[in-house]
């Protein structure tokens, strides 16, 4: 079997090295930091820990599968895993307040009907029922196989969309499926923080993006004890024992090609002999050299054409013990909803921004039980590519009175937060450049808006060259990049003749 390299240590680098070396080839990791895990990090200070990636996971059979095929052991024996129940509190902005089930869609559409009104849940459930129409027609060709030759059916929209009376046209984006098939603000704002929370603006994301809640609340949400970061810890654990070697402080500058294919990679000082090269993470080189198709790095990845969005992360030290009523997720709603899409378009931060407030109960992220960690997250533009036109890297002022907003924004959630606060640290797209070479965070692949949103092909136009990770087909995301992972190895081990993930 062959030599094959690998830039980058993140989930979907890790889940295809994985399978790469089950198969027999000889698999060597190249990551520019000294950790692995890619945005799935950890933050630690003075006893409290803190996922600064994902804090929950969606569709665990993409990760229970990769376990059943490299090894014995599978996940559950690697990892603990919870069911999150509630799924979710939303806090509106008129006050209103509901708690949404885990992975029940008949408990959903209730408690919506009992808080929002007659008719809020009914008109929920039927446009989780389109969505449903969505996955079923764009599952397989999105998620488990590589992009075909002609993506052209990818590239329209396949959500049907409520037609009645002169609305003929299905809608076009996901803002227009909430005023259109809603009715109510607070369902359309419901719908929207689900692109929110993947980095996609509602306004642009095509009607397509209807599948994010689809997932969530049909395959449910859960928490990995421990933290996010666990699971990172057992897919490089299981790549340990398969064989794989990982070189840290390698920084790749670039791919060699030899007889019109990659044949290694160029590090700093060195070159690197492969067979096979698998790609991790953006490589300035690759566009540079025009192994890819975008003109310059700021057009990297494709999937991000729209506003480019990353995150703020606030790591919250708390005094005083979790609650036994604290809910795992709650989602506090803008007050100002077309404000904060508006500064999502125009590259500025939002007055009063949505957040996501995490409050796991789980006594290895603390010092001990009379303390608490909690995470507050909003999506933020990522701004440009280059530290020196980048606000998060020169505004600190700017940066601290948006953390400000967002911790009044969790005081909704959190009451008394400020008079628990022994200290918070604030992580923006600044900390994931440094650590991921890209201010942005890839969001997931999505149907429809012209192909806009359709990540990197897996398959480079360089022959023996391959990518995989959050950057490529299908998406970002955990479930997705591990989804990229299994697809490479598919494609390196099966060649031509391979048609999917089963």
């Amino acid at each position: 079997m062959g030599r094959i390299a690998v830039i980058g240590a993140g989930m979907g680098a890790m889940a295809a090295a994985a399978r790469l070396a089950v198969a027999g080839h000889q698999v060597t990791v190249y990551e520019r930091s000294k950790t692995y895990g890619g945005s799935v990090g950890r933050f630690e200070r003075e006893g409290f820990a803190f996922d600064t990636g994902p804090g929950l996971l969606h569709l665990p059979a993409v990760w229970r599968d990769l376990f059943m095929k490299t090894g014995k052991e599978p996940l559950e024996q690697c990892v603990e895993l919870v069911q999150v129940n509630p799924a979710s509190r939303h806090l509106f902005a008129d006050g209103t307040a509901v708690s949404l089930p885990n992975a029940s869609r008949a408990g959903t559409v209730s408690a919506l009907e009992e808080t929002l009104g007659s008719g809020a849940g009914e008109r929920w459930g039927a446009l989780l029922g389109r969505a449903r129409d969505t996955w079923e027609r764009t599952r397989r060709p999105l998620l488990e196989e590589p992009l075909p030759a002609d993506p052209a059916p990818l590239e329209r929209e396949p959500y049907p969309g409520l037609k009645s009376g002169l609305l003929r046209r299905p809608p076009t984006t996901l803002a227009e499926v909430g005023r259109r098939e809603l009715r109510d603000p607070r369902l359309a704002a419901l719908l929207e923080s689900y692109a929110l929370a993947y980095g996609f603006d509602p306004a642009g994301a095509p009607a397509s993006a209807a599948v994010l809640p689809y997932m969530e609340q049909t395959f449910g949400s859960w928490y990995v004890r421990g933290g996010i970061r666990a699971l990172a810890d057992a897919v490089h654990e299981r790549c340990r024992a398969r064989k794989v070697t990982f070189v840290f402080g390698a920084e790749v500058t670039g791919v060699m090609e030899k007889d019109g294919r990659a044949a290694g990679l160029q590090l700093a000082g060195e070159f690197v002999e492969a067979d096979q090269v698998v790609s991790g993470a953006p490589v300035p080189a690759l566009y540079r050299d025009q192994v890819v198709a975008w003109e310059s790095q700021d057009e990297w990845p494709r999937h991000q054409t729209g506003a480019r969005t990353g995150r703020v992360t606030l790591c919250l030290a708390l005094r005083g013990p979790r609650p036994a009523d604290a809910v795992h997720r709650t989602v506090v709603h803008s007050a100002d909803r077309e404000d904060e899409l508006e500064s999502l378009a125009r590259g500025r931060l939002a007055e009063r921004p949505t957040v996501v407030v995490l409050r796991p109960d789980d006594d290895r992220l603390r010092p001990d039980g009379d303390h608490e960690s909690v995470t507050v997250t909003a999506t933020v533009p990522a701004g440009g590519m280059h530290a020196s036109e980048n606000l998060w890297a020169r505004e600190p002022e700017t940066v601290e009175a948006f953390a400000d907003r967002m911790t009044q924004a969790a005081e909704a959630a959190l009451p008394g937060l400020s008079e628990r606060l022994l200290w918070r640290e604030v992580r923006t797209p600044a900390d994931t450049f440094r650590e991921t070479g890209t201010y942005q965070v890839p969001g997931p692949a999505l149907a429809g808006a012209r192909g806009a949103l359709l990540p990197a092909d897996n398959r480079s136009p360089l022959p023996g060259l391959h990518f995989a990770g959050g950057w490529a087909h299908p998406g970002g995301g955990l479930a997705h990049a591990g989804m990229s992972g299994a697809l490479v190895a598919g494609l390196i081990v099966e060649g031509a003749d391979f048609r999917g993930s089963r």
